[in-house]
């Protein structure tokens, strides 16, 4: 049996340890090398890549896709899409929807992962069916966690409505790392006996048992796992590369990676890893292993930006207090899976009610919007009395949300004329709007800038 990788670092890895806080220079020597070692995709764009580049980077994230898409020519490349939510917090109309699929395409893109945070298949129709319809590889992914509500009868029934939209693979996306090696024996042994697709199992080292976990996956027959170079590798971001291909070569699986290559690709980014930990990027509790995990289900992502959040507001001494108030929250509002929105979301709102001494005395909008129904249909109901704190008399939405959105693609391109210089800027914007143009303005005046010099006579 042949077992493929799938590496992180370039995403989930980097977004798991340092906050998404690596820029295109930094790893752009190591490209060429990354391209030969044997990947079946490098995942490499989506999730909080785009807002980081736009908001702390100065980066065009389209710009930062096409260049790593020019220096490895020979690799699929992956990204993480959420949905109708796309890559913001909230959901936007299906033109939009359709229009940023088929960009991201056009811009190197060959594999899209769709996920929707509360396992919603209405959330996913559009996205999916226009991956496929540009030729791509729609890559359909169930957002694991455990919860009251939460069963593999169910996940087998999303994976068997995602393969009818016709989604060319599924992923287990376990983003808490709490899948254990005897779930991901029998969920991957469930999803193999109901539909006829490759399995991709994607998980975190958080609590302790990621390598265990990929193993017995491997065992049940998943073809795919994710993993992250060594150097970037475990505590909340994915296994090791090194060691999960070292491990499943003693036992006899056949593989595309090289052994060589990947030293090469760590010995490259392990003097990265340790600037990123001197400069308080990567912060040392996100590289430890805390079982904890198992009982408040937080996301490696998640994890990192709720200290980051702490530190900022000078209460990270109340972190415990902030795991502790997230699974009641979480029950709250209906089990929703910890991703991206929702986990911030949850996370938030955790960090509120910790600080506020109250429970919901301060709610943010998102949350509003998600008592509302903006997100979709929640794994179970919300708690009432929760929802009527939040909401008090306010309607709540039947029906798909997407649908009560106006298009607005070519409306905000046209707000944009003199703006935009392109498609992929309007969606920019459309996605993040006052970083966006706050990074208009300043690519403009670098552009100027580099004009004036070029143009000025030498003294």
């Amino acid at each position: 049996m042949k077992v493929n990788f799938t590496e992180t670092v370039l995403r989930d890895g980097n977004q798991s340890l340092a906050a998404t806080r690596l820029p295109y220079d930094k790893f752009e020597p190591i490209l060429k090398t990354m391209d030969k070692a044997g990947y079946y995709s490098v995942e490499c764009w989506g999730g909080a890549t785009f807002d980081v580049c736009l908001r702390y980077l100065n980066e065009d994230p389209w710009e930062r896709l096409r260049k790593i898409r020019k220096a490895m020519p020979n690799t699929k490349l992956q990204m993480l899409l959420r949905g109708q939510n796309l890559l913001g917090y909230k959901h936007y109309p299906d033109d939009v929807v359709r229009k940023f699929v088929e960009l991201s395409v056009k811009n190197g893109i060959d594999i899209i992962r769709i996920f929707d945070a509360l396992n919603d298949p209405r959330n996913l129709q559009v996205a999916i069916e226009e991956t496929v319809k540009q030729g791509a590889h729609a890559q359909g992914a169930i957002s694991y966690t455990s919860s009251p509500v939460h069963t593999h009868e169910k996940f087998v029934e999303l994976c068997r409505e995602m393969q009818k939209m016709g989604v060319s693979s599924i992923c287990i996306k376990d983003m808490a790392g709490i899948m254990s090696p005897k779930e991901a024996y029998d969920l991957v042994s469930a999803l193999k006996d109901a539909v006829d697709l490759p399995i991709d199992v994607h998980t975190h080292s958080t609590p302790g048992l990621g390598f265990m976990t990929y193993l017995k996956a491997v065992e049940a027959g998943a073809d795919i796992i994710d993993t992250a170079i060594s150097p970037f590798s475990g505590g909340s971001s994915q296994p090791a590369t090194e060691t999960m291909a070292y491990v499943l070569g003693q036992y006899g699986y056949e593989m595309n990676v090289d052994q060589r290559t990947l030293k090469d690709i760590a010995d490259f980014f392990k003097p990265i890893r340790d600037e990123y930990i001197a400069s308080g990027t990567i912060d040392p509790v996100s590289m430890a292993t805390d079982t904890n995990c198992l009982v408040y289900q937080i996301p490696g992502g998640m994890l990192s930006n709720l200290i980051s959040q702490l530190k900022m507001m000078n209460a990270i001494d109340k972190l415990d207090e902030a795991l502790i108030e997230t699974p009641k929250v979480r029950a709250d509002l209906g089990y929703p899976p910890l991703v991206t929105p929702t986990s911030q979301m949850v996370g938030v709102q955790a960090v509120q009610n910790v600080l506020a001494g109250q429970r919901y005395k301060n709610v943010g909008n998102e949350i509003k919007a998600y008592c509302r129904g903006e997100y979709g249909q929640t794994p179970a109901p919300i708690d009432p009395e929760i929802r009527k704190l939040i909401l008090g008399d306010t309607p709540v939405i039947e029906g798909r949300f997407a649908d009560t959105l106006e298009p607005m693609f070519e409306k905000t391109k046209a707000e944009l004329a003199g703006i935009a210089k392109n498609d992929e800027d309007v969606l920019s914007y459309i996605a993040f709007p006052q970083i966006a143009e706050r990074f208009f303005a300043w690519r403009k005046e670098q552009e100027e800038r580099v004009v004036k010099y070029t143009i000025e006579p030498m003294e």
